[in-house]
């Protein structure tokens, strides 16, 4: 698993072994962790808020189907399984390739610590890792896209 703790705030990084690829990112959001969940289960909104998705079709609860459009793949729609909701804290969905993780931790003065990571791979891995498109930048942008929507949605409430 990656170690975020020595990674700069808002900064991916990729660990790569023969058969996966992890990539995370975290960053300090200075809003109550409600609206930032808020943000992360309502898929119908996201292409709103976040410029790496183009759409996102489904209820975010678990046991429940998604179809992601993202700008990594604009050609592909990901079907996805919410695999786990735990509220405000922890959300995983994915398919069988591997999965998204998306965590929400108390931080300093109130702020709340976001981490996403995602592990994709397994035995046929090797075979299509040179198809897949480094998510680095895209997982650096949805993190500062969520930062500022859920920033200005708490200033607006303040």
């Amino acid at each position: 698993m990656t170690n975020l703790a020595q990674v700069q705030d808002g900064k991916a990084v990729t660990t790569k072994t023969m058969f996966s690829r992890e990539t995370a990112v975290r960053t300090t959001i200075h809003a109550d962790p409600s609206i930032i969940w808020s943000l992360l289960t309502n898929a119908a909104d996201f292409p709103r808020w976040n410029s790496t998705v183009i759409a996102l079709e489904g209820d975010i609860r678990p046991g429940q189907t998604l179809k992601l459009k993202s700008t990594l793949d604009e050609k592909r729609t990901f079907t996805l399984k919410v695999k786990e909701l735990e509220p405000e804290r922890r959300l995983v969905w994915g398919d069988s390739q591997g999965s998204r993780t998306y965590t929400l931790e108390k931080g300093p003065g109130g702020a709340v610590v976001f981490t996403m990571r995602e592990k994709i791979g397994g035995p046929f891995f090797p075979l299509f890792a040179r198809f897949i498109p480094p998510f680095d930048q895209s997982f650096e942008q949805f993190a500062a896209d969520l930062k500022k929507e859920a920033e200005t949605i708490q200033n607006e409430k303040n």
